[in-house]
């Protein structure tokens, strides 16, 4: 029987607030460069308030990758909580334009805690440093799971990032069984080494639960294995999940399953934002996975989705994918 849906997202529903700063910002505040920290409602306020030139684009990692597979033109939609206050409602709005299916219900107004936000730093060679105010979003618990629409999906695509959260990980597990059951199949990305560091033993414990594909890149591979050698961390990772998706930076990506080694380069371009280059590679390897391409061309999907991404500032595509994929000679 047909699905509603090709893919379903889970993750922290944010707004990005996306910002060129120097290097002397983040050592002046304190912030650490490169990965993705957790901040409260005081530091988010303190780290904006001297971000006068700040875009504010709807995110959370998950999302982007969602946003890419419904532009590409698959049957999508996610789960992720904000609250019933002016970025909720943004967030809202921007997801659904994109004709992906939202139906989590919104926190009320009244809550303490506000709709989440990413304060994204980029210097100058294109390195973002994330901080994240959860808000809303830390609250997903297992009645936001939809047992019809994960029961009614083909793909389930986690991000590691919403397991921070009191009861995200209970939602994380029932989602995967409701899919499972129904015979659907099951993608989580690592997100940030920090993440693998607070949640190893949970992400080992999904993946020995019959994972299909994990996502990463090498140092969150590198971290969930706790080793310094890749070749030994991919072994470790394919005896465990069906495919494994690396990320390699300007060096491409290594896709291992069993024993089996692909290795593809990156495409060359002028890097102006990272912010959201693994999430649109994983779009990009998902849209080759969804239309029964191999696991090289799969991973060329990636590379070029991810190629768009980190051209301008941002992390949703500001130009179409497939021409994207055309002049990249995918087809």
């Amino acid at each position: 029987m047909k699905k509603r849906f090709q893919v379903v997202g889970i993750g922290n529903a944010l707004v990005d607030m996306l910002c060129h700063v120097d290097e002397n910002f983040l050592e002046d505040y304190r912030v650490a460069k490169g990965v993705m920290q957790l901040i409260d409602l005081d530091r988010a306020s303190e780290l904006s308030g001297p971000l006068r030139t700040a875009t504010a684009v709807c995110g959370g990692s998950a999302a982007n990758t969602i946003a890419g597979l419904a532009q590409l033109g698959h049957k999508t939609a996610y789960v992720g909580k904000v609250k019933k206050d002016r970025l909720g409602c943004l967030f809202s709005e921007d997801i659904r334009s994109l004709k992906v299916t939202f139906e989590t219900e919104l926190a009320a107004a009244e809550n303490k805690f506000e709709t989440g936000r990413c304060i994204v730093l980029v210097t100058p060679d294109g390195e973002r440093s994330m901080n994240t105010y959860l808000g809303a979003s830390e609250y997903l618990a297992p009645s936001d799971i939809d047992a019809d629409i994960l029961g009614n999906s083909e793909w389930l695509y986690l991000e590691g990032y919403r397991f921070d959260g009191p009861d995200s990980q209970k939602a994380f597990v029932d989602a995967v069984h409701e899919c499972k059951k129904a015979g659907g199949r099951v993608a989580l990305t690592l997100s940030d080494p920090f993440c693998v560091e607070r949640h190893r033993e949970a992400f080992r414990s999904l993946l020995s639960s019959g994972l299909d594909i994990l996502f990463c890149n090498r140092q969150e591979l590198l971290s969930l294995y706790q080793t310094q050698e890749l070749d030994i961390a991919l072994d470790a990772s394919a005896s465990e999940a069906g495919i494994v998706a690396c990320t390699l930076s300007e060096n491409g990506a290594t896709i291992a399953r069993g024993n089996e080694r692909f290795r593809v380069e990156a495409y060359n371009v002028d890097v102006v934002d990272v912010t959201g280059a693994g999430d649109l590679f994983a779009a990009g390897f998902l849209h080759g996975v969804l239309n029964c391409v191999d696991l090289a061309a799969c991973a060329r999907f990636g590379c070029a989705a991810a190629s768009e991404i980190v051209a301008h500032i941002g992390a949703r595509p500001e130009s179409n994918l497939d021409d994207v994929f055309r002049l990249r000679g995918l087809h």
